[in-house]
């Protein structure tokens, strides 16, 4: 009697339900897509037809000078353009001699290379406050290729050097050949590997791929200058003692350098190794007493400058490359060379190093671009930062300029001093300029290891980042991760390989990421059609016989056996499994059946297994039936964290669908977004509508009306267990 009011219970909540009415929403239809004909043919007239407004739109957009210009405000900007910029090129003159020697060239081509850099990012550039110059990852990595080259043309690392490179180049047509010097050489790779990574710099800006760097993430761009900035921190070490070693080539170079630092010890230079000491114990606290009272001066104190002035004048009086054989900059001349093209042979040999080099400086230029950009309340394009950081590299290249990218140090003392545009560029290219005509010829005393010293100084705010890593790991694991692998790789075998390693290792964990992904159970929050998962919040309640999961990751084919796996331990009913039981079962069953009608002509041996082979089959029986009732008669798979399915991932969907429907249990999805939904039409996951059952059978808008439907069902049935 209890059993039948309980039934009748079930029913009215069945009939309580079919009143539910479920969420029903129109598609928009989509318009025939065009020809592809006709779309091609609309693309080349939109792209190649040239009409004055769009010729201006373009002239504008390639040039941007041309747009602020005109509305300078003179009055407003001027002194704080004027300002930043005489700053900036007073620490530029120091700082583009000095990484001259990271770059394996002579001091000449360092102001070359900021100059020529200056003004061009001011006439092609769209951010209107980063210094586009020198830069210590792009001058080592240039190093590399320069010494490679110089070691595979026979050319002795050291010894051989001459540093009047300039006028060898002068003296005869340039090539490379007999006329050429070590020196000679150095300056033409250089050139080479710059003009070929602006190249690819232009070539990327034209096929609009300035998306690119998107993927290089903060943590791999940052691993990645750490970990190059211990290798340049390392090959100065030979400066500041005065040693003459050739620069290791190949992989674990860090290694390599330090061995040969060690075995060369005893031949130290005291002359640099006192003058190292001394720069050092005056550079560093006062760059500190820079950074700690910068809130408080209008400019930073160019402190590199007056060492540089004062070391130039102490080695000149006291005669430290004659009388103690120390090394200095040498003859710097003035002017400037006339302009001559690029190696075409060469370009084969540094092609595969100069796209890396591309990649950097791009990446570099873009990030630093768009932070500051964000900070001001303007935008930058990705696309023209990509043409003039290539522009910035192929033109200079005929001057035998090295590559450039923007520079972070030297953009944030240029916003600081008061930048509003890139007329801060431009005065820093005429104080470069006046030195370039004037004052170059007398930094011929400075010792090299000033300027290794420089260098080191100014390696402190990214051998910081050290410091950074105990809160890199509590905030992200995965960041801090990429940050320790792309440095470490970077640093000890190969900065080249390190960038190649970050990027494929960010790649891999956002591929983990969707791997590791899990389904979730999902309860309803009381009095509310809200669902949420159920080990994460408290007081859920769950609905009798209908079980809810979530899968918060794309279905595609790389994890469609995971989420399989994962649902299936999730509802805890393997549908693979159990059809195998119920095969086996039925099996037995049958050939229990085949003995009973047989010849009753047995042993007694034979009567006991036949009767304990029934008592297990019965057994198994009523194990099967008791698993029957305590599984979910329905399954909701919430899909509002899958952005989208590929073929794979709807033949999944199918799988699982068909595998429960042979067990009794419903399958129906909620929350699909429009993507998901038209990727399960076009796979073919709706059944055929001929025989009866639509789509709204299977997929539903919210997770209520998938509930209140197979509850419905459950109740016309008469699945009054699971149901009550």
């Amino acid at each position: 009697m209890t059993h039948g009011s309980d039934c009748c219970t079930a029913a009215e909540d069945g009939a309580g339900s079919d009143q539910h009415q479920p969420l029903i929403l129109e598609r928009v239809e989509k318009k025939a897509g065009k020809p592809c004909r006709a779309v091609v043919f609309g693309r080349l007239k939109k792209h190649c037809s040239c009409t004055p407004k769009k010729a201006k739109s373009k002239i504008l957009g390639f040039f941007p000078i041309l747009q602020w210009l005109p509305r300078y405000k003179l009055r407003e900007w001027v002194l704080g353009d004027t300002m930043s910029g005489l700053i900036v090129g007073i620490l530029l003159v120091p700082q583009s001699i000095a990484y001259s020697l990271l770059a394996s060239q002579d001091p000449i081509y360092g102001l070359y290379t900021s100059f020529f850099s200056s003004i061009i990012y001011a006439i092609l550039g769209s951010s209107r406050h980063i210094s586009v110059g020198i830069f210590g990852v792009l001058c080592l990595l240039v190093g590399q290729v320069v010494d490679r080259e110089l070691a595979s043309a026979g050319y002795l690392t050291e010894s051989s050097s001459s540093i009047n490179g300039s006028a060898a180049l002068l003296a005869g047509n340039g090539s490379v050949g007999v006329e050429c010097d070590k020196s000679c050489y150095a300056i033409t790779v250089g050139a080479t590997v710059t003009f070929t990574a602006g190249v690819y710099q232009v070539l990327m800006g034209v096929f609009q791929v300035g998306f690119v760097s998107v993927y290089l993430s903060d943590s791999l761009l940052s691993g990645f200058a750490t970990g190059a900035s211990l290798t340049i921190l390392t090959s100065q070490f030979k400066y500041l003692l005065g040693l003459k070693i050739p620069r290791p080539q190949g992989w674990f170079t860090l290694f390599k350098t330090w061995f040969s630092l060690l075995t060369n010890l005893e031949n130290t230079n005291i002359c640099d190794l006192v003058t190292s000491l001394v720069c050092l114990l005056i550079l560093i606290p006062t760059k500190e007493l820079n950074d700690r009272f910068k809130a408080k001066l209008k400019a930073p104190i160019p402190f590199e400058l007056f060492v540089v002035i004062i070391a130039t004048l102490a080695s000149y009086f006291g005669h430290f490359n004659t009388e103690y054989k120390s090394d200095v900059a040498g003859d710097i001349p003035t002017g400037f060379l006339p302009p001559k093209l690029p190696s075409w042979s060469l370009i084969p040999n540094v092609a595969v190093d100069a796209f890396s080099i591309a990649i950097v400086g791009f990446a570099i230029t873009v990030s630093l671009s768009e932070m500051f950009a964000k900070k001001h309340g303007y935008t930058v394009d990705a696309n023209q930062e990509m043409f003039a950081i290539g522009f910035c590299n192929i033109l200079p290249s005929f001057f035998r300029c090295f590559t450039t990218s923007a520079a972070l140090t030297k953009t944030l003392v240029k916003e600081s001093t008061g930048c509003h545009t890139q007329v801060s560029g431009l005065v820093s290219a005429l104080v470069l300029l006046l030195v370039l005509l004037v004052i170059a010829p007398l930094f011929y005393s400075l010792q090299k290891c000033v300027l290794a010293v420089i260098i080191v100084v100014n390696l402190r705010g990214a051998l910081r980042r050290f410091m950074d890593v105990p809160g890199m790991w509590r905030a992200n694991r995965v960041d801090a991760s990429i940050w320790l692998i792309t440095m470490l790789t970077s640093s000890l075998v190969n900065t080249e390989l390190g960038l190649l390693v970050g990027v494929l290792v960010s790649a891999f964990c956002v591929l983990g990421r969707t791997q590791r992904a899990q389904v979730l159970e999902l309860g309803r929050a009381a009095a509310s059609e809200h669902y949420e998962d159920l080990s994460s919040y408290r007081g859920l309640e769950t609905h009798p016989g209908v079980a809810i999961f979530r899968y918060q990751a794309p279905i595609y084919y790389a994890n469609q056996r995971l989420f399989k796996k994962s649902l299936y331990k999730s509802v805890g009913l393997d549908p693979v499994s159990e059809k195998t039981r119920i095969i086996k079962f039925k099996k037995k069953q049958k050939q229990q059946e085949e003995i009973a009608k047989g010849p009753n002509m047995q042993t007694e041996k034979d009567d006991t297994c036949r009767w304990d082979d029934a008592e297990a089959a019965a057994t198994l029986s009523l194990m099967l039936d008791d698993k029957a009732r305590r599984r979910p008669h329905s399954l909701v798979l919430d899909c509002s964290a899958v952005l989208f399915l590929d073929t794979a991932g709807v033949n999944a969907l199918k799988q699982v669908r068909k595998d429960y429907g042979e067990l009794g249990v419903k399958v129906v999805l909620a929350q699909c977004n429009t993507s998901v939904l038209d990727t399960l039409e076009r796979g073919g996951y709706y059944p055929d509508k001929k025989a009866g059952d639509g789509a709204q059978s299977f997929v539903f808008f919210t997770i209520a009306d998938a509930v209140h439907y197979v509850q419905s069902l459950s109740a016309s049935n008469g699945d009054c267990d699971t149901k009550c």
